[in-house]
């Protein structure tokens, strides 16, 4: 909880880290299209549940929130009380990833100030640095919220370094929905040692892509991004909490 990849390999390799379920949010891809890709590596030995991280607000003041178990399409670049809004009508759980890291998270002001519309704050990210974890583990503490860990793989390699050991059993999207915003007990677990060090710098420098590249193919090669609030998909739904 969570991966942005998803195909053949991604699967074997959770599979042979005794991955149950996998959350699958890519970034900048419509619900529609993540659930179908979901459903397609589904299996009896691997659930992959489809979920959202929103990009909520401009660009200079990001704040992302994941969403597992929505039922209707919601777009990025949006106001994150309207994102809040949206996720509570639709009754799905709503997760604090990476908090205040760099400058794409809820601080832990944001997260104090909406503790009773939260679920669950990420308290390890095998992408993000060790004094980030710590503050995760910290919030998440002061708070009273329960955590969760995430691999965050955008690379093959890091899936199944990181996940959440449930006290109950997750058979179905639902299951995992209600042990989230019930607060199921649970353990954050994640692997040790030299390569899973090496695979959390590797993610990490993979922000260099997606902050330069990445953006620029996105912004200026690709035209307006599936997930644009003003998208077509979207029906002008969102236009009142759009922030540009």
């Amino acid at each position: 909880m969570h991966v942005k990849i998803l195909d053949e390999r991604v699967v074997s390799r959770a599979k042979a880290r005794g991955i149950d379920v996998l959350v699958y949010a890519p970034h900048f891809v419509r619900l529609p299209d993540i659930r179908a890709r979901a459903a397609r590596f589904s299996d009896d030995d691997l659930l992959v549940v489809p979920a959202r991280e929103v990009f909520t607000g401009p660009w200079r003041d990001r704040k992302h929130v994941l969403a597992v178990g929505l039922s209707d399409p919601v777009p990025d670049f949006i106001t994150l009380d309207g994102a809040f809004a949206e996720f509570d009508r639709q009754d799905a759980a709503t997760l604090v990833p990476h908090p205040e890291f760099l400058t794409v998270s809820l601080t832990a002001e944001d997260v104090a100030a909406r503790r009773d519309d939260i679920d669950a704050v990420e308290t390890y990210n095998t992408k993000t640095l060790p004094r980030d974890n710590r503050r995760g583990r910290d919030i998440a503490r002061e708070t009273g919220l329960p955590g969760f860990a995430s691999s965050y793989a955008h690379l093959h390699g890091t899936v199944g370094e990181a996940w959440t050991e449930f006290d109950c059993d997750i058979r179905s999207e639902a299951d995992l929905v209600a042990a989230l915003r019930e607060g199921a007990e649970r353990r954050v677990v994640r692997r040790t040692g030299v390569s899973h060090a090496l695979r959390g710098v590797a993610e990490f420098a993979h922000l260099g892509y997606e902050n330069s590249w990445g953006k620029v193919d996105r912004l200026l090669l690709s035209g307006m991004e599936p997930t644009h609030p003003s998208h077509i998909a979207y029906d002008g739904r969102f236009d009142d909490v759009s922030v540009y």
